[in-house]
């Protein structure tokens, strides 16, 4: 099972990371679990400096920007 997780705090982009990071692993057909990180020290302790991010089982893999669900499939696959 895949662990992802879209950290940022409530915002439009967080919400649109997570839907579509959610789309793409669906569209995989993978197993995972999708979590929300909006805890600001959980951010900083982490080494996230700027919002949206996505983790995949523990490693940053987007900073900063919300990739296309095309995207992200190329980056869980």
């Amino acid at each position: 099972m895949k662990t992802l997780q879209v950290l940022g705090v409530d915002c439009e982009r967080c919400d649109l990371l997570a839907e579509r990071t959610e789309a793409a692993a669906k569209q995989l057909g993978i197993d995972f679990q999708l979590e929300r990180v909006r805890d600001i020290e959980a951010l900083i302790e982490i080494g996230i400096l700027m919002t949206p991010a996505l983790l995949v089982d523990g490693e940053v893999r987007v900073v900063g920007k919300v990739p296309s669900v095309e995207q992200i499939t190329k980056l869980l696959g």
